[in-house]
Formats: C-alpha cells, sequence, structure tokens
C-alpha cells in the first residue's frame, strides 16, 4: 500500500505541471465506466518512461505515438513523463497495474515479479539477434501477453527495440575471463543479476538514476547498456572501452492499464494499438541508426577503444550462458528457455 501511495504522488505532483485539476479528476482511477456505444470520451493518458528526451525510444516512440493518436481526432491526449520523471521502472510499473499510470514503457526483466517468465525473454543470448526476437514475437507474443494480462491486470501491445545491450567498461571484454575482474553495473532484478552469473560478471546492482555518480566514484568500473543509451545517459564520458558483446536483445513492451482501456471507446483503443504496432519498424530503423552514428563517433575517437562483435568469443559466451541458465530454470520458465533457444 505504502508502494502504491508513492506511486499516485509522483503522478500527481507530475500531473500538476501540465493539466488542470479538474482534468485530473476526470482521467482518475476511479472513472473507468465503459463509454456509451459511439462516444469517444474526452480522455488525458499519461504515458511513462525510464528513457531521456534524446533517446530513440522518447524522439522515435512516445513522441511520434503522441502526434499520430491526436492527430485522429478522437479525443485523446497524450502526456508524456520521460527520464523517470513517475518513478523507477517497478515502481511505474505497480502505478500501471492500480491504474495511476496509463500507459509506460517496460523492460521484462522490471516486470518478471509480477509475472516471472517474461524475465525469460531478457535472458543473455536467450535470443541471437534482433530478428530472432521479433519473429518469435510475432509468432508466439499474442499468447505470451494473454497470460500476462491475466496475471497482471495489464495489456502489453507491442515491443519497441531499445538496442542490444553491450559493455563500456575500463577495458576490453572479449570473453567471460574478462569480466572476472570489473566490477559492472547490472540492474537490480533477478533477471539481470542472474545474467550477471551467466556470463560470469562481478554485478554490482544501482540503479540507472543513480549510475553516472557510481561511475564517477568508481562504485562501478563499467556497465551494460544498448549504445544509445550509454550515449545518451553520458555514460561514455567516463567509460572509453566499449566491447559489442551484444548479449541481450534491449526491448521495451508498451503496457497499457486494464484500467484505461476500460474508460476508452473501441475507436479510441483501435487507434492507440495500431500506432504502437506501426512505430515498431520505425523505432527500430531510429534506434540502429542512432547506434552506428555514435559508434562511428567512437570508432574516430583516438582516446577510445571499440571492440568489435567479430572480436568478441561469442561462442564461449553463448555456452556459459546456456549451462547456467539450464539449471537456473526450472518448470515453465526452463521450458520457454529452452523453447527459444531451440528457434534461434
Amino acid at each position: 500500500m505504502q508502494h502504491r501511495s508513492s506511486t499516485r504522488r509522483r503522478v500527481l505532483t507530475a500531473l500538476a505541471i501540465s493539466t488542470s485539476l479538474t482534468l485530473l479528476a476526470a482521467c482518475a482511477p476511479g472513472g473507468d465506466t465503459p463509454p456509451a456505444a459511439g462516444e469517444n470520451p474526452k480522455l488525458t493518458l499519461q504515458i511513462g518512461s525510464s528513457q531521456p528526451e534524446t533517446q530513440p525510444n522518447y524522439r522515435c516512440g512516445m513522441k511520434l505515438l503522441k502526434e499520430r493518436v491526436e492527430a485522429k481526432g478522437l479525443n485523446l491526449t497524450l502526456d508524456l513523463f520521460p527520464n523517470s520523471q513517475l518513478g523507477p521502472d517497478a515502481e511505474r510499473f505497480s502505478g500501471v497495474q492500480a491504474g495511476d499510470i496509463d500507459i509506460d514503457l517496460q523492460g521484462g526483466s522490471a516486470m518478471s515479479t509480477a509475472f516471472p517468465k517474461i524475465g525469460v525473454l531478457d535472458a543473455a543470448y536467450a535470443f541471437n539477434d534482433i530478428d530472432h526476437y521479433f519473429k518469435w514475437i510475432d509468432q508466439h507474443g499474442a499468447a505470451f501477453f494473454k497470460d500476462f494480462n491475466g496475471a497482471t491486470g495489464t495489456t502489453i501491445v507491442d515491443a519497441w527495440y531499445f538496442g542490444m545491450r553491450t559493455y563500456t567498461a575500463t577495458a576490453p571484454i572479449r570473453k567471460p575471463e574478462d569480466l572476472a575482474n570489473l566490477k559492472i553495473r547490472f540492474p537490480n532484478t533477478p533477471q539481470f543479476l542472474a545474467n550477471a552469473k551467466a556470463m560470469g560478471a562481478n554485478a554490482v546492482a544501482i540503479a540507472v538514476e543513480e549510475l553516472y555518480l557510481a561511475l564517477q566514484q568508481g562504485v562501478a568500473q563499467g556497465q551494460e547498456n544498448p549504445v544509445v543509451a550509454t550515449h545518451a545517459q553520458k555514460f561514455d564520458e567516463i567509460l572509453k572501452v566499449a566491447s559489442l558483446t551484444n548479449h541481450q536483445v534491449g526491448s521495451h513492451y508498451v503496457v497499457v492499464s486494464d484500467r484505461t482501456l476500460a474508460k476508452m471507446s473501441q475507436a479510441q483503443k483501435d487507434a492507440l494499438f495500431a500506432e504502437i504496432h506501426n512505430i515498431r519498424a520505425e523505432n527500430r530503423k531510429c534506434v540502429d541508426d542512432e547506434t552506428e552514428k555514435v559508434l562511428a563517433e567512437w570508432r574516430k575517437d583516438a582516446g577510445r577503444t571499440v571492440v568489435e562483435i567479430d572480436q568478441v568469443d561469442r561462442a564461449a559466451f553463448i555456452k556459459k550462458a546456456e549451462e547456467f541458465f539450464k539449471t537456473y530454470y526450472k518448470g515453465a520458465e526452463l521450458t520457454l528457455y529452452e523453447s527459444i533457444r531451440a528457434s534461434a
């Protein structure tokens, strides 16, 4: 209850900046009565994310969604709250479940406490690459997301690409043994910490909001994130060695509160869902283009080192990760993991 109250306070504070008390009352979770047939109720939906405005999933995701949905003239307004304005990931997801936050961009690991199987999709080297990931989503996502909805009271509409997670650190990482003597920051979730063990990393659990200072102070000697996130959040101001291990497909699930959906007309829901799906391909290209732009800058910088993909012992990392996860997972989670690997 205290956790939920904290989320509500964050949301109300953020909303006060951009909306009136009258509008806030109209959008409160208590008003989830279905609209009359043919009616498009006037709604303002809040979209949260941990991403700053400089990252592709804001510029080529959230912002595009706002522009396109509002242009349809269906009485929907989308207010954007990037950069963890509504709280850290786990807190925001609780807010989505409670109906305090309408839409959020979430990683699977952050939602795995509510639905453990989704954490498996974030396992290191579970997917070979982004094509493998989206092929699996398109073939199995509908059934998987239905189970997720039943367990959480929230609806995953689709996934947007965040980028392949790689290491930036104070030393090159070419093989699992290179991780042993480095304190590498991982997000503080069971799946990410399991990924650290699977790859042989010495993990330090630090919230992303605290990471820059931790790197400055030497609390961590490296971190793993997509290239676009590392650059946008300026971690590369401190860390000068990038190792393109591509050990995890980074994705953000666009998750909507079922209490919000209950207030929306069918036309509004159809428009929202269609644009979320349509943006996926554009968002992926935006992430890929930005990744290549940042890498090109890093490669030109004489003060930096980029360990290229073909310089990483990928086979050694995959073997180590598979051996770990085949004993770490049990039951349905193990079955899911093995089916994903078999589809590679």
